[in-house]
């Protein structure tokens, strides 16, 4: 077995019998490999996990059987067996199928010799099997992206069925690989020397790096110096949106892990002060440490939650960063698709609203807020705020689209919302308050 797949293998069974998230047990297990087997190995689980719905239809098809009453380990091994067959360009047949049964022949021998049986018949008949599959109506391209039927509903209606389709498409696509450079130890012409990769400048963000290929940012000298930090294009604008200042007092609500806010910190010139308010403590002491990796040293770390918290004084601007979905971060979460509940989404609203209200009224007179989420969810974004500006006339809408006319929200122009499909990053929505001046 290569160790490669072996380290696939274990990371998708983690997931789906333990609750493991899907990059945590990525991290742990491969440590150590190449960067090509890393590469491979990362490639087959996230897209194993990514894959489950349309792997398991196929797979049901093929055998006599549900998925749900086999061994996990066997159920584990049909996954990545097929998940390599029907999607993973490059890798030999024989490979895929011979090593998909001898990982689960030490777990369940009898189960090894189902997994042979299905994965040769597979060769055959699974692609066309998934040629098969469409997505004209939300139900059936549920299955064939392979997302849970609510969800795509979800899109269906709130983006129409274009874009549906093409953001159901993106989510199962790797996601980009960008690096923040830390403009308070370096820039990004010596950066993009040192790196091993190509790269090319982001767009509207100084500071922002696009990979042309892989990187293990976290293994490298350029990480440990705290001259970078992987973080998207979209996560990365949130900052710029904000805007602060040299010498300005700087809030950021549910601040960990901390990319943000040591963005913040270094468009400041380190020069002011930031709370960043996190209530968990192990997030807050994690919180500081890249702080002090990435020297921003005006960053002041606050133990408490976002909704009680209270600023001795009134504060120049305002992050409210707060918990989401997630819906627009599929590409590099492959197994949030799995864990998200609709119910979740009106939860974290009334979260979100709770939060976004302690910000507003840390806000100075003529001060800013930018609300942000790693969504695409109408009830944490645009609709959340029309029904809290109803009720709060003294903040006005910063019309954010006439500055970043291509990201514009499709319900309202004033917002940002970034798309996977359209602006190749994660998915955010980002609006702009201003407390009137008097």
């Amino acid at each position: 077995m290569t160790p490669a797949r072996r380290c696939a293998y274990e990371v998708v069974r983690r997931v789906f019998e333990q609750g493991a998230y899907a990059d945590r047990a990525f991290h742990a297990c491969a440590r150590g490999l190449s960067p090509r087997d890393r590469a491979l190995a990362q490639t087959i689980a996230y897209g194993t996990v990514q894959r489950r719905a349309t792997l398991d239809h196929v797979a049901e098809a093929l055998m006599d059987r549900p998925v749900s009453r086999l061994e996990p380990a066997v159920r584990a091994a049909l996954r990545v067996g097929l998940f390599q067959l029907l999607y993973t360009a490059g890798v030999a047949e024989h490979a895929a199928v011979s090593e998909s049964v001898e990982l689960v022949k030490r777990p369940s021998p009898a189960g090894s010799r189902l997994v042979n049986a299905v994965l040769r018949r597979a060769t055959r008949e699974a692609p066309g099997l998934v040629s098969e599959l469409h997505d004209r109506d939300p139900r059936a391209a549920a299955l064939l992206h392979s997302v849970p039927g609510w969800l795509a509903e979800k899109w269906w209606q709130e983006l129409g069925p274009q874009d549906a389709r093409a953001l159901l498409a993106r989510v199962n696509q790797p996601a980009e690989s960008a690096l923040r450079v830390n403009r308070l130890l370096s820039h990004p012409g010596a950066v993009g020397a040192e790196l091993p990769v190509a790269s090319h400048p982001a767009q509207h963000l100084p500071e922002g790096l696009v990979l042309e290929g892989a990187f293990d940012a976290h293994g490298s000298d350029l990480w440990r110096r705290g001259a970078i930090m992987p973080q998207s294009r979209a996560s990365m604008l949130v900052a710029r949106v904000l805007d602060p200042q040299p010498g300005e007092l700087v809030a950021d609500l549910c601040a960990a892990p901390g990319g943000k806010t040591t963005h913040l910190a270094a468009l400041m010139q380190d020069r002011g002060a930031v709370a960043a308010v996190e209530r968990h403590r192990g997030r807050a002491r994690a919180l500081e440490l890249t702080a002090q990796r990435l020297h921003a040293s005006s960053v002041r770390v606050v133990v408490q939650d976002a909704v009680a918290w209270r600023s001795a004084e009134r504060v120049d601007r305002v992050l409210v960063d707060p918990p989401c979905s997630g819906l627009g971060t599929l590409q590099s979460r492959p197994d949030l698709r799995w864990r998200i509940e609709p119910e979740a989404i009106e939860e974290l609203a009334h979260q979100q609203s709770a939060i976004l209200a302690a910000a507003a009224r840390a806000l100075k007179p003529g001060g800013t807020l930018t609300y942000s989420v790693c969504t695409i969810s109408a009830p944490e974004s645009h609709r959340l705020l029309e029904g809290y500006l109803a009720e709060h006339p003294e903040l006005e809408v910063d019309d954010l689209g006439a500055r970043y006319p291509g990201w514009r929200d499709g319900a309202d122009p004033r917002y940002l919302q970034l798309l996977p499909h359209r602006d190749l990053t994660d998915g955010f929505f980002i609006a702009r308050l201003r407390r009137a001046a008097d």
